[in-house]
């Protein structure tokens, strides 16, 4: 699809005006913000489709910490401040993207990935629970796995459709904006009645 093509999808509008000679400004707009959306956002929208293909309810959101949720710290324990015992510092629309998941979108399982220290991650955990936030898992994926026959031997790797990393080229300051606008936004919900992940049948004996 082409990007006027694509425009007029997600617009209705025409690109051009005036006999297809001339771009319009909200054209010139929305090409702007294209070149900035998170090449994230476009592989979400795809595992959204792959899911709606598939009548799979539940989608796998696995999320970093530092560098992608809270300006990083790599020193053992959660950054204090004086004026709190303890926080977590959120990027710009991370705190409002979390709270948005947990509290609209059942369909999206979240899961911690994070190398913290136990004890770190107790702590994470109150916090983001105390902000509105929920994780359903940390550095685990128990529903999908090689015991229940799924897609593969999840014993070390834990099973996920959209990785939130710093490390894998997720911009924090940038992203988390334009992934906060697709969630409000997006028309997309899945239907409560499809059922999780089946067995596969990729591998072949």
């Amino acid at each position: 699809m082409s990007l006027r093509d694509q425009y007029r999808k997600e617009t209705g509008k025409s690109p051009m005006m005036y006999a297809q000679s001339i771009i319009t400004d909200d054209y010139v707009k929305w090409l702007e913000e294209k070149v900035l959306e998170p090449q994230l956002l476009t592989w979400i929208e795809k595992m959204f489709k792959h899911a709606e293909e598939k009548q799979w309810y539940e989608t796998y959101f696995l999320f970093d910490i530092h560098g992608t949720i809270s300006l990083p710290d790599y020193r053992k324990g959660i950054k204090k401040i004086p004026s709190e015992p303890s926080r977590v510092i959120y990027y710009p629309y991370a705190k409002e993207t979390l709270q948005l998941l947990s509290k609209t979108r059942p369909d999206i399982i979240k899961i911690i990935w994070s190398s913290s220290y136990p004890e770190e991650l107790k702590t994470y955990i109150q916090v983001f629970k105390k902000d509105g936030i929920n994780f359903k898992y940390t550095n685990e994926n128990p529903e999908i796995s090689e015991t229940k026959g799924h897609f593969g031997f999840y014993d070390k790797k834990p099973y996920f459709n959209v990785l939130f990393e710093d490390k894998c080229g997720f911009m924090a300051n940038n992203d988390w904006a334009h992934i906060y606008n697709y969630f409000v936004n997006t028309k997309y919900k899945p239907n409560r009645n499809w059922k999780s992940k089946y067995k596969e049948f990729y591998h072949k004996t």
